[in-house]
């Protein structure tokens, strides 16, 4: 990844999600045509079944995906949800607060290039619409390597661009000229979304991303192609 993109996430992401973040959810649901939540459910069909499961979420934003693996899957006895936006932190909180679930979920500031916690650490670590967001999204793989126990689970949620020429046709000028529009329209942040949609489209998809993952040390790696390809589920095992 060049140095000028990792510059411009740098400099923009932290901030650009702090602007959205009171109209982040409802947005989402407009662009996704609610799908979104459909995704992330997929992600807690393939948590590891294990009892006390120990949980990272990172670019947790308004603790969407969080809440809703804390409320699907038993087994997670604690969880970690980190994110660089201290608005969309502050909304994800209110949620958390809102469905009572303060004793088993706890949101802080945090880096995913540079987690502070020891090695071998969680049974699972998710990411869900963040990853393409790092300026170093080879350091951020590693760092998730790091801090996973032995055979435990990476779950990494993420658009990406359809193979059939006809729907990924369909699917760009989507992205180039409507969600631009429908993000502005109420969120009143139209380079946002205008942002959003270039790093979708320069995002390192599909194979490409799965061999960051294998290069990261992960042995098992498996791609779960959703809703035409329009995401992608990415499964890695330590």
């Amino acid at each position: 990844m060049s140095s000028n993109r990792q510059d411009f996430r740098k400099r923009e992401s932290p901030e650009m999600f702090d602007r959205i973040a009171p109209t982040y959810d409802l947005v989402n649901r407009l662009l996704s045509f609610g799908l979104d939540t459909a995704w992330r459910k997929k992600v807690g069909y393939l948590l590891p079944k294990a009892d006390d499961l120990k949980l990272l979420d990172l670019a947790t934003g308004t603790a969407d995906l969080i809440i809703g693996l804390c409320e699907t899957c038993p087994q997670i006895s604690s969880a970690v949800g980190i994110d660089l936006s201290k608005n969309m932190l502050e909304v994800g909180q209110k949620k958390v607060d809102n469905r009572g679930w303060q004793s088993k979920i706890r949101l802080e500031a945090g880096d995913a290039m540079s987690l502070e916690w020891d090695d071998n650490l969680f049974e699972a670590v998710t990411m869900s619409f963040g990853i393409r967001n790092v300026p170093d999204a080879e350091k951020t793989l590693k760092e998730v390597y790091r801090v996973l126990k032995p055979a435990g689970k990476a779950l990494i949620l993420e658009f990406s661009i359809p193979s059939n020429i006809f729907i990924r046709l369909g699917h760009l000028f989507y992205l180039r000229h409507v969600l631009p529009m429908v993000g502005a329209l109420f969120s009143g942040d139209y380079q946002a979304y205008r942002y959003l949609n270039t790093t979708i489209e320069h995002f390192p998809y599909g194979d490409d991303f799965t061999k960051l993952m294998t290069e990261a040390g992960f042995s098992f790696v498996n791609i779960h192609p959703l809703t035409f390809g329009v995401a992608t589920l990415y499964e890695g095992i330590r």
